[in-house]
């Protein structure tokens, strides 16, 4: 036996070969809405955890530099970010600006059991207490915003819950805690 003839029983035939591409085709075409699928709702949960760690970043912030910290949200561009409130510097230095995935969108929701101050003049924030009114400026006056204050609480202003929802309209809500010291992801279900 040769060479030749023995390489030719090992190789493959077109017509093999179109069969196996053919059986790969079709394999492609019934995975891919399902991969796509997979892939959006991955989106959703990054970007609610990323907001997530970024409250967290926030509250440690305000705490270890004794500063209030806001965390604000510009629902019409798919923007937020973290700051320091302005003091003595007018721009702060750590300041993080973040831009939402295409494909989701966010909402804030405010709970008027909360006492939330609407009306107020551009760039203020009022916070009433018993003995006292403190106006706060804000570099992002007239965005919804949370309020990290340097105790580690939640400003009393801020809003109860972030919602974020997808195309196809699957949502999961950033929620204040039972306690109101921190913020947690929900689903609709809880």
């Amino acid at each position: 036996m040769t060479q030749r003839s023995r390489a030719a029983r090992n190789a493959f035939t077109l017509i093999e070969l179109i069969l196996v591409m053919t059986i790969l085709t079709i394999a492609v075409s019934v995975t891919a809405p399902a991969l796509a699928n997979f892939f959006r709702g991955r989106a959703l949960d990054s970007e609610a955890r990323r907001l997530l760690a970024l409250t967290h970043q926030g509250q440690s912030r305000a705490v270890s530099e004794g500063l209030p910290i806001e965390l604000w949200v510009d629902a019409s561009q798919g923007r937020f970010g973290l700051e320091a409130e302005p003091s003595y510097e007018p721009k702060d230095p750590k300041a993080l600006d973040f831009t939402l995935d295409s494909s989701i969108r966010i909402e804030t929701i405010e709970d008027n059991a909360t006492g939330a101050v609407r009306g107020m003049a551009p760039g203020s924030l009022a916070s009433t207490t018993a003995s006292s009114t403190i106006t706060v400026h804000s570099l992002h006056p007239s965005l919804p915003r949370i309020r990290f204050l340097p105790d580690g609480t939640i400003g009393e202003a801020s809003p109860q819950k972030l919602c974020l929802t997808d195309r196809d309209g699957k949502s999961l809500w950033l929620s204040q805690s039972r306690n109101r010291l921190s913020y947690e992801i929900r689903n609709r279900n809880n």
